[in-house]
């Protein structure tokens, strides 16, 4: 079942490993009975971990991991965190935060093409204060439902 890994050094083999299952860990979450808030909670870290594996590789000149990771942070951004905004009734917070996700899918995809560690750690810096108020806003989420 492993057999593509048996050749391939400890340490890349072990990432890989690592990212398919915290791809597995975070479905699995999403198709769990999950509330809405602790759905975008897990967009927002799994946001994180991408951009953070993907700086990882660019460290270790690993060109692969690096675009798996900045592939896995576009497709949370887009798929997910964006996807979810009501740009319709959401008023100018929706607005604001589509231009943001819009700027941060442009920086990840510039920092991957130009191997530009700083704007992979712009885009950490620019979600990092949204995933931290969604934790804060999470006991009266709950106390609310």
């Amino acid at each position: 079942m492993f057999a593509p890994y048996a050749n391939a050094p400890r340490g890349r083999a072990a990432g890989h490993l690592c990212s398919a299952y915290t791809h597995v860990s975070v479905e699995s979450a999403a198709a769990s009975d999950r509330s809405g808030h602790e759905l975008v909670r897990l967009l927002f870290e799994g946001f994180l971990a991408a951009v953070a594996r993907a700086r990882g590789a660019l460290q270790q000149g690993d060109t692969a991991a690096r675009g798996q990771a900045v592939d896995q942070a576009l497709q949370i951004l887009g798929e997910g965190l964006h996807a979810g905004l009501n740009l319709r009734d959401g008023g100018k917070l929706a607005a604001d935060l589509d231009a943001l996700y819009a700027y941060v899918t442009l920086r990840l995809t510039q920092a991957h093409m130009h191997r530009d560690d700083a704007a992979l750690a712009q885009c950490a810096e620019l979600i990092r204060p949204l995933h931290e108020a969604w934790l804060a806003i999470g006991p009266q989420v709950r106390r609310a439902s």
